[in-house]
């Protein structure tokens, strides 16, 4: 490794739900803070290969081609088990890393993806349907257009957190001043007040979500089965799409739990690669250094590819550059090294390379022209 490059392999952009207005900010913000190899994550899109392709050459920054499912693991959820979803048995997320660009998905895995990204839009619209319901039973005096809420706030892929922006955003157009928005919410939210300050526009639209969105919720909607396929069908998509499939760790959250598939490490693993799966990636801010240390330091010996990212994928504009829970100045230099080694892979992988090494000399080439 002639000198560590910062990777930040995991953002979502505006093709899917971010916190960036468009990949532009999202690059200009990535070339600032000096991390020099990013990768695209949208849910069910490559739609945003191209230009994130193009914005990358013109700032010297090596763009990774990555995506996201929702699966699940029909075994797991027989046995209760929960994998990388805290809250629902056997839903597993997953990431492909390193898809071919130009796209080369075809045929039948380019309809399944196209069927699940369809019906995963299908349950945010009738959520909006039912939101509509709420507030005009509450008299809110506005409802929210589902189609104007595609035209002006996506790319196509439509998430429920759009949703929550777009009621922020006709609150904040129906209310003309703080008290007025303060009193519309407790409203809207069945005489519960507004625990978020008013001014902060990510903190009330996670409020709208959690309070309206979610299980419970006035506007809640169940996920249709079809909107999850099944991990092996969703590892054969990445594959024909040129990817690595990739496990995403949750690891310790904020008070030191693991879920029922994580909590023992050996035994995960082991699953892991009994399910085919060579690649696995942390997003650093949930964990603490010890504990991701700890975790990765045994999946690099266990043979897999290990990257970070940071989602972005609230509407909190984080910084680029990655941390961990308990330190916000940066990651150590351990797992600096260990993120680019496996940036590496993946762009050895992405390239047609057959080495590790060879990534890195591609890396180095592409980030300082040597």
């Amino acid at each position: 490794m002639k000198k560590i490059i910062d990777v930040n392999a995991h953002l979502h952009t505006p093709y899917s739900f971010s916190a960036f207005t468009d990949v532009r900010q999202a690059l200009d913000m990535a070339a600032a803070e000096d991390v020099r190899i990013v990768g695209i994550n949208d849910f069910y899109s490559m739609d945003g290969y191209r230009e994130w392709n193009d914005e990358c050459a013109t700032r010297h920054l090596y763009p990774m081609f990555n995506i996201e499912f929702i699966s699940l693991n029909s075994e797991d959820q027989a046995a209760g088990l929960r994998v990388n979803d805290p809250n629902n048995p056997g839903r597993t997320y997953l990431s492909g890393k390193g898809l071919a660009y130009p796209v080369i998905l075809s045929g039948k895995e380019a309809q399944m993806l196209a069927d699940v990204r369809a019906e995963s839009n299908a349950q945010v619209e009738r959520m909006c349907a039912k939101l509509n319901a709420h507030l005009d039973a509450v008299k809110a005096g506005f409802s929210i257009d589902f189609k104007q809420v595609v035209k002006d706030l996506t790319r196509g892929s439509v998430r429920e957190r759009h949703l929550a922006k777009a009621l922020r955003m006709a609150v904040d157009a129906a209310a003309g001043n703080a008290g007025d928005r303060l009193a519309l919410y407790e409203r809207i939210f069945g005489g519960q007040p507004l625990k978020s300050a008013i001014e902060n526009d990510a903190a009330v639209e996670n409020e709208i979500r959690s309070k309206l969105l979610k299980s419970g919720g006035a506007a809640f909607v169940p996920e249709d089965p079809k909107a999850f396929l099944p991990m092996e069908t969703v590892c054969r998509i990445i594959e024909a799409a040129g990817g690595i499939p990739t496990y995403p760790f949750l690891a310790d959250d904020a008070k030191g739990n693991f879920t029922d598939f994580e909590g023992d490490l050996q035994k995960a693993a082991d699953t892991l690669k009994k399910r085919g799966f060579k690649s696995v990636e942390f997003i650093t801010t949930r964990n603490t250094t010890a504990v991701l240390e700890k975790y990765t330091d045994y999946l690099q010996d266990e043979g897999f590819i290990v990257t970070f990212g940071s989602e972005h994928n609230t509407p909190a504009l984080e910084p680029i550059r990655l941390r961990t829970r308990d330190n916000a100045e940066g990651l150590s230099e351990k797992l600096r090294l260990t993120n680019y080694r496996g940036a590496c892979a993946v762009a050895a992988h992405q390239a047609g390379l057959d080495s590790v090494e060879a990534g890195d000399e591609l890396l180095q080439k592409t980030v300082f022209g040597i």
